[in-house]
């Protein structure tokens, strides 16, 4: 985690989208208050763990997940919790969570975005792992987040789910992908996303939520050619979105 916002400090994003992860110092307040102190680089978001292998986070159950994911965030002042729909197993929780949303983000003053997501596939067959399905906007959320990296594996119409998300998208996740059947999170520019048109609709419609840079740079061999990925998305979204909204890296 200290690689991460050092990064981000280096190379001169205005923040960083927090993940909960396995990783203790991940879900410790005053750990991740002192590195964005230390560096001068805030926590403009926090995503929740509701990864597969995030479910024993913060203990089983999925409603607790969520509460202590607003709690940190509010800690750390940053306004957005990113979070991903229910998984078909997860009924009670499923049937709760529109009444929890509502309740944490009055009590909490954040606003907690549901994120696009993708099934899995294999062949011809597609089989989602989310309630009601991947798309969040069926039935519908309080709050969007957009990540265009999933609307890659998924197939889907990034500007169609950009228009039905209207001006309740509050957060974005640029990463770009090819359409393989696996999330590649790739440097956006480099697959076949219209990375570069969404941030310029977002620019033009006056967008005021928050661009999170979130690509893989799991290939890279060394720390410079991590740290050139990173620049090049920064560069890319500066380019193509302007100066109006926030711009951070998960």
């Amino acid at each position: 985690m200290s690689a991460g916002f050092d990064a981000a400090a280096e190379l001169g994003y205005d923040g960083v989208e927090l993940m909960v992860w396995n990783e203790p110092e991940s879900r410790q307040l005053r750990t991740v208050a002192r590195h964005a102190e230390r560096t001068g680089v805030p926590v403009l978001a926090v995503h929740a763990p509701c990864l597969a292998i995030t479910q024993r986070v913060w203990g089983a159950d999925p409603a607790e997940r969520l509460r202590r994911s607003v709690v940190l965030a509010a800690g750390l002042g940053a306004p957005i919790v990113v979070l991903h729909p229910p998984f078909r197993w997860q009924r009670r929780y499923a049937a709760g969570l529109a009444r929890q949303v509502d309740e944490l983000e009055r009590a909490h003053g954040v606003r907690i975005a549901m994120e696009n997501m993708f099934p899995l596939r294999r062949g011809r067959v597609r089989v989602s792992s989310y309630t009601p399905g991947h798309d969040p906007t069926v039935p519908g959320a309080r709050n969007y987040t957009l990540d265009l990296s999933h609307t890659a594996v998924a197939g889907d119409d990034a500007f169609a789910l950009l228009e039905r998300m209207g001006d309740r998208l509050v957060h974005l996740h640029l990463a770009d992908g090819t359409g393989e059947p696996h999330d590649e999170h790739l440097v956006p520019g480099r697959g076949t996303q219209p990375c570069a048109d969404v941030l310029r609709r977002l620019a033009l419609t006056g967008f005021g939520g928050t661009v999170v840079v979130e690509i893989s740079t799991r290939r890279a061999r060394t720390r410079n050619e991590r740290l050139d990925a990173l620049a090049e998305s920064l560069l890319f979204a500066r380019l193509h979105l302007g100066s109006r909204v926030p711009r951070s890296r998960a």
